[in-house]
């Protein structure tokens, strides 16, 4: 295999990221010295590598703090609307080349690290991903965060600092086994504690109603500590802030219990109150509805919420005195943004502090809160939707179930004046359901508290519309909008893909960075042989670079020429690892048929984590392994076929395979998948897409053109009406030879055999309870894997496919989904201007 250039020497050809001033890299080499002798007090000569890192780490951080206090200044001083997008994931990833990136110094880092004989590559290898987040949700709150601060918003993202992130993936003889993400163990270069900013939440207790209105009493106290990290806009110099809480125990924690003897397990109890912040719930498109788990939506709904009432109270930069009062103006200053329904607490504790604490009237308060706050709805899944059990609400929050009735009292004497007579509907809409266990549907807390609802793709939003939330949409239909989901193009092209960055630059410029739907004018060149021949080669430098990457770490020979068939995304029943699985198998079979066959080959690889408590998922990993393990080791099959599971999937390794992919898997069943924005980045990166019409797929055909992916399998409507008729899986398995042969495989231990029966539940499930109809698309997708097949065997066609997805993907930027959300929801401006930098003179 022929060595692929360097990362130094590519990035010395490329001018998107700015050149290295001469006088910046002196700068830097002296800063870099300068902290790793005082700020890190290390002998150049007993330095490690991660002592390096830190002293970059440092480096870059200083030309973002006088940006960063600038900005801020400048907010206390326009005084502008400002955006609270309170989330409890934050799928950061690393942030050192990122800002690097955001701040045009990766050449001048490069260059000066390269002087002093040290490796950029290795040195940002040190850092630990920021792995705040299980997925799509979390990952998707880190790119608005970033569009926030290159659109110039006065936004800041609150959160939990959890100490341990999404679990680390091992795969020990072909199963996933969890290791904690201790991601701090280190420090972490890029946060900021705020002591001065700690917050009390309070827990439990009981309520008093006296004349003058209520008290919620007898509470326990947990602090809630902030630390904040710095997020740059794009070459903007504007450095906005996501704060993220930390929960401590009060000083006085238990200790007045102490008796003689009893002081060492006081102080040993504070743990109890710290482990809000402790993990995060590993869960995707899942509810757990733990104690825990509700102690952490209000922790920080609570924190969070006294910092906005106290930035709004005072708005002069470093004052502590109240200049504003009228909670009228509330809205006109502050929007919160609730991603999904994990912060919905926000809406009745808010009501708590605007009726109890500032002693408003409950309709003003209720106005207030409802043109304040604004919600996001990520999924359609049951299973997904958080209904909290009354019991607990009232042991944990009895003040908050009091208003969440009040609320739910008011809001049916709306509904049963809008349709009188019509009971069945009043259940329907009640935020408490009743039956069984009463619960409090948070999802129906969120719409009747919010004056924005939105999905996040045009199809999700027409299915909340019609089916899941369509009672409240009869009522207040002018509630309901769509904000299709996007992603930063600056760490998922710029920062990953420099070499396919600066071959768009070359043809359309430099500013379609900071405005993605210039990428448009790429299709004037779809004919063009020599940017068909800069885009493939860009691809297979990608790939073999990967490919080093796989071979290193899976110690299986790759074929660089192969076709990169890739699905990485959680593993879920509904996301159809299955549906994959059952290609890989039908393909392995077609080439033991036919041998002598020109066949074209395939790496086929699938990553993901499947939540610890997901026996499904997980025995959907190891199904993946155990065909890996046959189908890599068959001497027939060569290097025309291989099955890699990429082992902990994340950001980072997110960063490496998607540039490589030939071929994006995004297969889940039609209207089950809200999104997606995997699909995204596959689709930027040049990569083609074999998907069904679900999410936002559906757009990317629209605007790629639907010839240019391979689209397959049933729309929703034909899954409603299988739903209608039946599906019955046995009708497919005795119609189609290659499914039962495959399916029999899988049943009969073909690929387990020291067990021949370790997949039969996976059988059972196919065969009698599937909820997502993986057999009634194989057939389809069988055939459009042909296509793709195909296809590849002819590069200049499949490339010019590649330029038309590139050149589609402007409305995929997140930048654009948030200039939707701040004129169409938060009632703000984007602008594109520069706050001077800080070594200008004002």
């Amino acid at each position: 295999m022929s060595k692929p250039l360097s990362d130094h020497d590519r990035k010395k050809q490329i001018s998107v990221r700015g050149l290295a001033g001469v006088e910046n890299v002196t700068d830097l080499k002296q800063n870099f010295n300068r902290h790793l002798h005082f700020t890190l007090v290390k002998d150049r000569n007993v330095a490690t590598k991660r002592d390096y890192y830190f002293a970059l780490a440092h480096t870059v951080r200083d030309h973002l703090v006088g940006r960063w206090i600038r900005t801020q200044q400048h907010y206390y001083e326009k005084d502008p609307k400002r955006v609270y997008y309170i989330s409890l994931e934050f799928y950061m990833g690393r942030t050192l080349q990122n800002t690097m990136v955001n701040l045009a110094l990766e050449n001048a880092c490069d260059e000066a690290m390269y002087q002093m004989g040290l490796d950029m590559e290795e040195l940002e290898d040190m850092e630990e991903d920021a792995g705040l987040g299980n997925g799509g949700l979390g990952r998707l709150a880190a790119c608005f965060l970033d569009s926030m601060a290159s659109l110039g918003l006065a936004a800041y993202g609150y959160g939990i600092r959890y100490e341990f992130g999404i679990f680390n993936q091992k795969i020990v003889n072909g199963w996933q086994v969890e290791e904690a993400d201790d991601w701090l163990r280190y420090g972490n270069p890029w946060e900021k504690a705020r002591p001065e900013y700690m917050r009390p939440v309070h827990f439990y207790g009981r309520t008093e109603h006296n004349p003058d209105g209520v008290k919620w009493v007898d509470t326990q106290v947990v602090l809630a500590l902030p630390y904040d990290t710095p997020v740059p806009g794009y070459r903007n110099n504007i450095v906005n802030t996501m704060r993220l809480w930390s929960a401590k125990a009060p000083c006085e924690f238990n200790l007045k219990d102490f008796n003689i003897g009893g002081y060492i397990q006081a102080v040993l109890d504070r743990n109890l109150a710290e482990n809000i912040s402790r993990v995060l719930y590993p869960n995707d498109n899942f509810f757990e509805g733990k104690e825990l788990r509700l102690k952490q939506e209000y922790f920080v709904v609570s924190a969070t919420l006294q910092d906005i009432i106290r930035r709004f109270k005072v708005s002069k930069f470093g004052s502590r005195e109240i200049a504003r009062t009228d909670f009228s103006k509330l809205p006109d200053k502050v929007a919160i943004q609730l991603n999904d329904t994990h912060p919905a607490m926000a809406i009745p504790e808010l009501m708590r502090v605007l009726v109890d604490e500032e002693k408003l009237c409950w309709e003003k308060a209720w106005d207030i809160c409802v043109r304040t706050c604004a919600y996001t709805n990520h999924t359609v899944l049951p299973e997904a939707l958080e209904r909290w059990p009354v019991d607990l609400f009232a042991h944990l929050l009895p003040r908050h179930l009091e208003i969440v009735y009040e609320i739910n009292r008011r809001h049916l004497e709306n509904v049963a004046a809008k349709f009188p007579g019509d009971v069945d509907r009043l259940r329907r809409m009640s935020l408490i359901e009743e039956g069984g266990q009463k619960r409090i549907n948070m999802a129906h807390l969120c719409i009747v508290g919010s004056h924005a609802v939105n999905g996040v793709a045009q199809i999700h939003s027409d299915i909340l519309k019609a089916t899941v939330f369509k009672d409240f949409y009869e009522m207040e239909p002018h509630k309901f909008q769509n904000k299709t989901n996007g992603i930063t193009p600056r760490r998922w092209l710029v920062m990953c893909n420099p070499g396919l960055a600066e071959v768009i630059a070359e043809r359309i410029g430099e500013d379609f960075i900071r405005d993605l739907d210039q990428l448009k004018r790429l299709r004037d060149f779809a004919n063009d042989d020599a940017l068909i021949r800069d885009i493939a080669k860009v691809k297979q430098e990608n790939k073999l670079k990967f490919a080093v990457h796989l071979e290193e770490h899976y110690k299986v020979k790759i074929n660089p020429n192969s076709m990169f068939d890739v699905q990485v995304k959680r593993i879920h029943e509904y996301k159809r690892q299955l549906l994959n699985c059952l290609h890989i198998i039908t393909y392995y079979n077609r080439i033991k048929r036919e041998p002598n066959k020109q066949w074209t080959p395939r790496t086929v690889m699938i990553g993901g984590k499947a939540a610890p408590g997901y026996h499904t998922a997980k025995m959907i990993i190891r199904l993946i392994t155990a065909i890996g393990e046959v189908v890599n080791h068959d001497p027939v099959i060569g290097d025309r076929l291989k099955v890699i599971f990429l082992e902990n999937y994340r950001v980072t390794l997110a960063e490496k395979a998607i540039p490589a992919a030939d071929l994006s898997e995004q297969i889940s069943t039609a209207g089950t998948e809200a999104s997606g924005t995997g699909n995204m980045k596959f689709m930027l990166n040049g990569a083609l897409t074999i998907g069904t019409m679900d999410g936002a797929n559906v757009e990317m055909a629209e605007e790629a053109g639907e010839d240019n992916l391979f689209i397959f399998g049933m729309r929703v409507d034909d899954v409603d009406a299988l739903d209608k008729k039946g599906y019955h899986a046995e009708e497919y398995y005795n119609r189609l030879p290659e499914l039962k042969q495959a399916i029999d495989q899988i049943a009969g231990g073909f690929f387990s055999p020291k067990q021949a029966d370790m997949f039969k539940e996976i059988v059972n499930m196919l065969m009698h309870h599937d909820r997502f109809k993986v057999f009634a698309d194989y057939e389809d997708y069988i055939k459009c894997q042909d296509k793709v097949n195909a296809l590849y065997k002819n590069p200049k066609e499949w490339t010019r496919k590649v330029i038309y997805n590139i050149a589609g993907c402007g409305k995929f930027s997140s930048d654009r989904t948030i200039a939707q959300y701040a004129r169409e929801i938060w009632g703000m401006e984007p602008t594109l201007e520069k706050l001077p930098a800080p070594d200008d003179k004002q």
